[in-house]
């Protein structure tokens, strides 16, 4: 019998936001709705740019920026879906 390995679901920190890829803008730069009720326009930054693919639709973890934080920031993780459905089941997502 195999052992069930846990994995252990990246949460946002202190200045991190959940949010969900609404659409994809091009350039790497994506329009996201955000649990706080604002659109961000977000983009990869280099460390994850040929790392990540992002789709419509994806939970996602934003970083705000420092300036224009309300407009735009940046996408530091990607959820896959049993992530997605994992956090739910625990609240942490609606």
């Amino acid at each position: 019998m195999e052992e069930q390995q846990q994995e252990r679901v990246r949460l946002p920190r202190q200045g991190e936001i959940l949010g969900i890829v609404l659409e994809l803008l091009g350039g790497d730069r994506f329009r996201t709705d955000c649990n706080d009720g604002k659109t961000r326009i977000c983009r990869i930054p280099g460390r994850l740019r040929k790392k990540v693919w992002i789709r419509a639709g994806d939970t996602v973890i934003v970083e705000p920026w420092k300036i224009q934080g309300d407009k735009r920031g940046d996408l530091v993780w990607r959820y896959t879906a049993t992530q997605v459905s994992w956090m739910k089941k625990q609240g942490y997502m609606k």
